[in-house]
């Protein structure tokens, strides 16, 4: 799988980060980094969930 956030949209509100802090991580300046672009197969049910939590819709991901 693969994840990808359109910066366009996100608003680094941290969600993703709270779902899924093994791939997605907010720094002290509240920037989102993707840690794990490809994301192993453990860490894919998280983000799947981060994916439809985003309240900006701003993360998508490839299987």
């Amino acid at each position: 799988m693969k994840v990808a956030v359109n910066w366009t949209l996100c608003e680094s509100n941290g969600v993703c980060a709270g779902i899924a802090p093994e791939v997605f991580d907010l720094d002290d300046e509240d920037n989102l980094h993707v840690l794990h672009e490809e994301v192993p197969d453990p860490l894919a049910a998280g983000v799947r969930e981060a994916v439809a939590q985003c309240p900006r819709a701003a993360l998508t991901a490839t299987e």
